[in-house]
């Protein structure tokens, strides 16, 4: 009986507890005023808060850890994003990376602009 009780609290637990699971697909609109984060692509690394590499397959898609899908449509993406021409206009600096392990945030206080 006990076994039984303890098992529905853990459940009921589970059920209370929200859950913050972000993938990162994105879409890459055409205007700024589109965009929920606007993105800057710096050539080196050392400039950069977000070292990002593109995924093939949406499943591949990581959990804001830099792993990006680009998507076809923009209802299929958690962020839309657009890419700057300046850096000053920004609100992130990405660069990408030709390996996966590669991809992570530098500046961990810029985190919550992809959550």
């Amino acid at each position: 009986m006990r076994t039984l009780i303890t098992i529905l609290v853990i459940c009921s637990a589970f059920l209370i507890i929200p859950v913050s699971v972000s993938a990162q697909k994105v879409f890459s609109c055409d205007h700024s005023y589109e965009a929920d984060v606007k993105v800057f692509v710096a050539k080196y690394t050392y400039e950069a808060d977000l070292l990002v590499y593109r995924v093939k397959y949406s499943y591949e898609a990581g959990q804001n850890d830099g792993k990006w899908f680009f998507c076809k449509y923009n209802y299929e993406a958690d962020k839309t994003i657009y890419f700057c021409d300046y850096s000053y206009e920004a609100d992130l600096i990405i660069c990408f990376v030709d390996n996966s392990y590669e991809a992570k945030w530098r500046e961990k206080s810029m985190q919550y602009l992809m959550y």
